[in-house]
């Protein structure tokens, strides 16, 4: 089993966090309703095992939890995977939901970087302000070495422009970190 435990403790947050890449309970509090449900559903269509408990100074705001929340996923992400020699590396996957269209893509390369194209008419979605969606997915995308593409195509509604990229990913992430045959790694350096 790809598995991975993370442990994260600062002054702002106390983030513990189980991942499987191949599946498994989903359990995730972060004090942040929306958020739950955003990870809660990057969980399930993912396809991953997520078992996520934080406690944060939401009397602050919720920017901490949630950046330091993708910090910790990304470094769970890149141990599990660990030399990365048998996965299938890209992912790419258009999720549509309602009047919202997304597209991620992503390359699980060791070469952290974020594209994020996404407008939210809305500045909140109940606790959640959309505003830390790209502070999570960049916290995630370098923390795990990937390079991750995010595009909200359109849509009119910020609840579903955020799930939508937030499910979007996940799907992305399942085809690339996705076990291969050969069991080699798909790179011409024979290394990634």
């Amino acid at each position: 089993m790809r598995t991975a435990t993370v442990n994260r403790k600062t002054k702002e947050t106390d983030i513990k966090l189980s991942l499987c890449l191949d599946g498994g309970d989903v359990s995730i509090s972060t004090g942040v309703g929306f958020f739950d449900h955003m990870l809660n559903s990057f969980a399930t269509h993912g396809r991953f095992g997520l078992i996520v408990d934080v406690k944060g100074d939401l009397e602050v705001d919720e920017h901490h939890t949630v950046e330091d929340t993708g910090i910790v996923l990304g470094k769970a992400f890149a141990e599990a995977l660990g030399d990365k020699g048998s996965i299938e590396r890209f992912g790419s996957f258009y999720v549509p939901m309602d009047e919202a269209l997304a597209f991620a893509s992503v390359d699980v390369s060791g070469r952290p970087f974020l594209v994020f194209d996404a407008d939210f008419p809305q500045a909140r979605c109940g606790d959640y302000d959309c505003a830390m969606t790209v502070e999570f997915m960049r916290a995630f995308a370098f923390n795990a070495g990937i390079t991750l593409h995010l595009k909200s195509v359109y849509g009119d509604n910020s609840h579903h422009i955020t799930e939508a990229l937030f499910k979007a990913a996940a799907h992305a992430m399942r085809l690339a970190v996705k076990e291969n045959a050969s069991g080699k790694p798909l790179s011409t350096k024979g290394v990634l």
